[in-house]
């Protein structure tokens, strides 16, 4: 969630997510937020 919250905030690339996050690869953060997206996940949360 700090990683998706992160590049959505601060507009950076998903690729070029700072690794000292510690939240994994930028894509794993896409690829999460756009399954939480179709399951409705993200709309419950936003």
């Amino acid at each position: 969630m700090t990683g998706i919250l992160f590049v959505l905030r601060s507009g950076v690339p998903w690729e070029m997510l700072p690794a000292e996050m510690g939240c994994g690869c930028g894509m794993s953060c896409w690829r999460r937020l756009r399954d939480w997206q179709a399951a409705g996940v993200w709309a419950r949360l936003h």
